[in-house]
């Protein structure tokens, strides 16, 4: 990746919307050399897809969560099956440290965070940090 291609993805994470024509205008190339850089980008799976970032909050879900969970028993593939079918789950990740799993979690409510909560406790000890506002 060269700077232009950095400067590419770097539009692209602020808005994965842009036309490649408005793309060009920010980073001072033509539309179809936009298009050609983008491209290679997609090509060389350094963007892999494209998103969009909802307002939870907007949806009904004003209570944001980053929990710790430490597997109790080797029951990873349980806890792995609960949480893939949690639509509130925006990431859960495998981590090095005392935890072995982080994940973000969105709720209606605090009762149902603790339901939640309850809910892993069969499978994990877990740590709960609400999330007040985003920073970056």
């Amino acid at each position: 990746m060269d700077f232009i291609d950095e400067m590419i993805v770097k539009e692209l994470i602020e808005d994965s919307r842009l036309s490649m024509s408005e793309l060009g205008r920010r980073i001072h190339l033509s539309a179809p050399a936009t298009r050609e850089r983008v491209r290679q980008l997609e090509d060389q799976g350094i963007i892999k897809r494209y998103s969009i970032e909802l307002n939870v909050k907007k949806l009904g879900f004003p209570i944001e969560a980053i929990i710790e969970a430490t597997i109790k028993n080797n029951l990873y593939e349980d806890f792995k099956k609960k949480i893939c079918h949690n639509s509130n789950v925006e990431f859960c990740y495998r981590i090095a440290g005392n935890a072995c799993f982080m994940l973000k979690v969105h709720f209606q409510s605090f009762d149902h965070a603790e339901q939640f909560i309850d809910g892993l406790q069969s499978l994990a000890h877990t740590k709960t940090n609400f999330i007040f506002s985003k920073i970056i």
